[in-house]
């Protein structure tokens, strides 16, 4: 009969082994699915993985594109992470980022067409600002009410993916765009355009952000007393209780910094890549930068690392969809068993398998 046992401690080295293993086994299964879908396996993986490196068809605007995309992943999860190594559930960050989107535009938004230097600025304080507030809704109904964050932060999302539309054709709809739906070409405006800092590669200050963002999140947790509270609150909550942890505190510092990020991540893509508040603004960074939080073990470090997989996948898929006809569908289900891997074997960090021969079930 085969059993889990549960360890003493957790493995160190199962912990760093199961994001390689969760990999593996979704290679394994997305080569299944892939061949189940009527397309070669093989060239399904390689164009996803590396085509968008190595092939000189594709590499040149890959390449770049590759921090271009994994920036905003980067920025959500290391404010996720601090969250979740306390114990804390911040579900709903693809509310807080388009929440973020829509209070940074706005503000700029509002002082169009005036060509000022501080706009820019301005736009981004307003968007860590409205990622913040939205976040600070959960935290005051856990603090305040004892509700559970995990479902008001995710039904918050909905909520917020209304408003993306209602602002899209109304408030913030391009007065000059012949009545479709979305704002003024933010990033062809000079006072709000997230410039291009290195030519011909996509890097903007969301990039800069988000290694910013990275570096903080390691000296906090390795250098500060906060730090200290938000691992010791994750590992034993009864000794942070003893230790006089603040939870109301502890709680809306981490909701309120991951919401900050998230919002941040919104608007630098807003004045980026996407250049415009739309209906389909979202494309799931929020969700996704849960997947990246686990699968970089919530490390700051190690989120880097899974922020440029999980944008290589998205690269790639394109790359995939368009070369390859597989569907969109298919691809996120691919990002998706990821986690599901992830968790999976994540089991085998705290518990190891023990076989005893001649036992009866």
């Amino acid at each position: 009969m085969t059993l889990l046992e549960k360890r003493p401690q957790p493995s160190r080295a199962w912990a760093w082994a199961t994001p390689l293993l969760a990999v593996a086994l979704t290679l394994v299964a997305g080569g299944l699915m892939f061949a189940a879908l009527g397309t070669d396996p093989i060239a399904a993986i390689r164009t996803i993985f590396y085509d968008p490196l190595f092939n000189p068809l594709f590499a040149g605007y890959s390449r770049p594109q590759l921090l271009v995309k994994a920036a905003p992943l980067i920025l959500i999860a290391t404010g996720l992470a601090l969250g979740f190594r306390a114990g804390i559930w911040n579900i709903g960050a693809e509310g807080q980022y388009i929440i973020g989107a829509l209070c940074g535009a706005g503000a700029g938004l509002a002082l169009y067409p005036l060509d000022l230097r501080l706009i820019f600025p301005l736009m981004v304080v307003a968007g860590a600002a409205g990622g913040w507030a939205w976040a600070m809704i959960p935290a005051i109904l856990r603090t305040r009410f004892n509700t559970n964050e995990i479902l008001t932060s995710l039904l918050l999302v909905y909520v917020a993916e209304n408003l993306l539309a209602s602002m899209a054709v109304g408030a913030l709809r391009n007065p000059d765009g012949g009545g479709f739906p979305g704002s003024r070409n933010l990033s062809q405006w000079g006072s709000s355009r997230n410039v291009e800092l290195i030519p011909d590669t996509g890097l903007h200050w969301g990039v800069v952000a988000a290694m910013i963002a990275v570096i903080l999140a390691y000296v906090l947790l390795q250098r500060h007393l906060m730090g200290h509270h938000i691992r010791l609150a994750g590992q034993a909550p009864r000794a942070a209780r003893f230790a006089g942890v603040n939870p109301s505190r502890l709680i809306v510092f981490c909701l309120g910094l991951s919401g900050a990020l998230a919002g941040l991540a919104g608007i630098f893509e807003a004045t980026g890549p996407a250049g415009q508040i739309t209906i389909n603004f979202n494309v799931g960074y929020g969700f996704t930068a849960i997947i990246v939080a686990f699968l970089g073990r919530l490390h700051p470090v190690g989120i880097v690392l899974a922020g440029l997989l999980m944008a290589l996948t998205y690269i790639g898929g394109e790359l995939a969809s368009f070369t390859l006809g597989i569907p969109a569908a298919a691809i996120q289900a691919f990002q998706g068993m990821l986690l599901f891997f992830l968790l999976a074997v994540d089991v085998l960090t705290n518990y190891r398998i023990r076989t005893w021969k001649g036992a009866s079930a």
